[in-house]
């Protein structure tokens, strides 16, 4: 299986983020995809074990620097996406296509005519990751067939929230339904939507439900990094669990391969991902409806199981 070296962020990329806050990877699936910054949070080097991963990364740092290049028109851009429209298995360069066509008053004359010649730009290149993917599909095809609900991230899970205290598996098995939202701290959507979804985890309390936070540079234990995070937590007001988790670990990999920031996922009491990753954030009132719809199916099913 390929390993990406770059992370995605829905909004808001600076030079700063470039450096940490928006590290991580990205995937193979490039419908989803938002910005990209190499990864450095935490010292890994890119894995360039074959000659397409190295080619791919560089693709990806290529749709990178239009993104860095243009970065007031790509914000706001970004800001007008709805994440219900998502479509995962879509083609990335018609998402962003759609999204500034269909917001196409919004822009000036200029921003327009950027953001059209970047997605044409990033068009060529996504066919070149696709290209090159389609090489290894009979390789990727073989490793997924061996896989089963077992393999989920979320077996054999381990972490410590930002009191010291030690989580497992049980954190699932206790609930009907959890909801992990993957955000970092400088990721402003992400913390757009902090106070949402605290109201959400006390809204699904009741409901068998909890909602549970993993800020992605906060990995293995980063004092510094946790300190930050709870500062902002508090500063928004939500008192629901978060936890760093280990980058190595099968949800720390997980975490590292999401595409897009803030990405919130459901994960039933088997520890099994159910449903489609959701993209963006939930202080939007039809993404917080949506989610909600979701969750209460999720518990639905439990309910009817026991």
């Amino acid at each position: 299986m390929k390993k990406r070296n770059t992370i995605l962020t829905i909004l808001f990329l600076s030079a700063a983020l470039s450096l940490t806050a928006c590290s991580g990877t990205k995937t193979a699936d490039a419908g989803n995809t938002q910005y990209i910054a190499e990864d450095s949070k935490d010292g890994q080097t890119p894995d360039t074990s074959t000659a397409s991963d190295t080619t791919i990364d560089d693709l990806y740092q290529q749709e990178n620097q239009l993104f860095a290049d243009h970065d007031d028109a790509w914000n706001k851009a970004f800001g007008l996406m709805n994440k219900s429209t998502a479509d995962p298995s879509g083609n990335y360069a018609d998402y962003l296509s759609d999204t500034v066509e269909s917001n196409k008053d919004a822009f000036t004359e200029d921003e327009y005519k950027t953001l059209t010649d970047d997605i044409e730009t990033i068009r060529g290149i996504e066919e070149q990751i696709a290209a090159i993917e389609s090489k290894d599909k009979a390789s990727d095809a073989s490793d997924q067939s061996s896989e089963t609900t077992d393999a989920s991230p979320f077996k054999n899970f381990s972490g410590t929230d930002y009191d010291g205290n030690t989580v497992d598996e049980s954190l699932f098995s206790n609930n009907a339904v959890t909801v992990v939202n993957f955000w970092f701290t400088g990721c402003k959507p992400c913390v757009a939507e902090l106070s949402r979804l605290n109201e959400l985890n006390d809204t699904i309390k009741s409901m068998g439900g909890e909602v549970i936070g993993i800020n992605t540079e906060t990995f293995d234990g980063n004092e510094d990094a946790i300190k930050e995070a709870a500062s902002v937590l508090e500063s928004q007001g939500a008192a629901y669990r978060n936890l760093s988790i280990d980058s190595d670990s099968d949800a720390g990999k997980y975490a590292s391969a999401i595409m897009a920031f803030p990405t919130t996922i459901l994960v039933d009491r088997n520890g099994a991902i159910v449903g489609d990753p959701m993209l963006g954030g939930i202080d939007n009132q039809d993404n917080y409806d949506t989610l909600l719809k979701q969750i209460q199916e999720v518990i639905d099913a439990d309910n009817a199981g026991k």
